[in-house]
């Protein structure tokens, strides 16, 4: 196993009916900035139970944060938190809303241009307004973790940042928040959780038995309960352990000690920045495709890929690896995500640009081992038509 230190400071309030604990969890003087997305959440109490949750406290609110938030809505939440004097943000959403948060949060304490924050990739965030999360939709593991995603409109740039200043100081995960989620968000959940986890497990084996083990035992979970959670009714065992599983999917843990790899995400930003593709879906399209081509860096964890977590364990090796990434692709078709470029109205007369916006975001050298550049990216481009 690789050296590493791993250090989480965000409390977790887990289970139903914890919504009260927020009147303990926010200090009591606090100047409150609420963060949300639609309407979905005035529609279905959640904000009516914030409301009451925070008492007296003086806040304000803040909606429409979009599903891949905009640099440009959330420097409007900047100019309305300085304007009110607000001293703490409480995002109340999944992970677009959380994502969106944490650059307020770094934002609001940054002196230069904000913009600055996501080309240092995080690097001048010194101080952060501190967040609180109230957890809507499990996916993206933003809960627990210290990264966001901002997409900047004016240029079709999907940028990353990451630093210990924006992690939650506490999110409260009610899986009952989650009923009244549609298919579609819960389908983009486990897509998201389960392609979280690959990408910290799928590269080369470096000894590290807990985490594997830990890695397969989610994957397995999310395969099992995942078909129940998009097409069943509301159940609070399954929804509890996919608001579980997604969580421990991007923490920290699952990735400490051990390559990783984030092609797959990095190259599906393109996607959505230029063509507005929901960001799981993209990683359902890409997925399938990005192992099948890197299947000779990738051998050993595949084939342990296909073993442990589905059952392949006889045959010749690239059948079993067919298998695997087979399996991989049905499971999420099964949720009625689609994966191919084709059923997004996708065609080869697009892949020049994406690969062309691969170039101008600095995307060249991708994956554990630094071998995905843009022309590899449309090689996997091409086999997802």
């Amino acid at each position: 196993m690789l050296d590493f230190q791993y250090h989480n400071p965000t409390r977790i309030v887990f289970g139903r009916g914890q919504m009260a604990e927020l009147d303990k969890l926010v200090p009591a003087g606090a100047r409150v900035l609420v963060l949300y997305g639609g309407q979905s959440a005035e529609r279905h109490g959640t904000l009516a139970a914030v409301r009451s949750a925070l008492g007296s406290r003086w806040h304000a609110e803040f909606g429409g944060i979009e599903p891949n938030p905009r640099y440009e809505t959330l420097l409007r939440a900047v100019e309305l938190l300085r304007s009110q004097r607000v001293d703490f943000l409480l995002a109340v959403g999944g992970g677009s809303v959380i994502d969106g948060s944490k650059f307020v949060a770094a934002a609001a304490r940054h002196a230069g241009d904000p913009w600055a924050i996501l080309e240092s990739f995080g690097g001048v965030v010194r101080e952060a307004l501190p967040l609180g999360v109230v957890l809507t939709l499990p996916a993206t593991g933003s809960e627990m973790n210290h990264t966001a995603v901002v997409t900047r409109e004016s240029t079709g740039t999907k940028a990353f940042f990451a630093s210990p200043q924006v992690a939650p100081r506490f999110s409260i995960l009610d899986p009952e928040l989650g009923y009244t989620l549609p298919p579609r968000q819960l389908a983009n959940g486990v897509v998201d959780a389960f392609t979280h986890v690959v990408e910290q497990y799928l590269t080369y084996p470096v000894d590290a038995r807990v985490q594997d083990r830990w890695a397969e035992g989610l994957l397995q979970t999310l395969i099992e309960i995942g078909p129940e959670v998009v097409h069943g009714e509301p159940d609070y065992a399954s929804r509890a352990n996919l608001t579980w599983a997604a969580t421990m999917a991007l923490n920290g843990l699952v990735g400490a000690g051990v390559p990783h790899d984030w092609a797959t995400h990095i190259v599906g930003h393109e996607l959505t920045a230029r063509h507005g593709i929901d960001h799981a879906r993209t990683l359902a399209i890409l997925l399938p495709s990005m192992l099948d081509l890197r299947r000779e860096a990738k051998r050993a964890k595949l084939l342990q890929y296909a073993e442990r977590v589905w059952q392949l364990a006889d045959g010749p090796e690239d059948e079993r690896i067919d298998g695997a990434i087979a399996r991989t692709r049905t499971f999420f078709e099964s949720l009625g995500v689609p994966t191919r470029l084709a059923d997004y109205g996708i065609g080869a007369d697009a892949l020049d640009e994406l690969v062309e916006r691969l170039n101008a975001h600095g995307s060249t050298r991708l994956g554990e081992h630094g071998d995905v550049t843009p022309e590899f990216a449309r090689r996997v481009f091409e086999a997802s038509l």
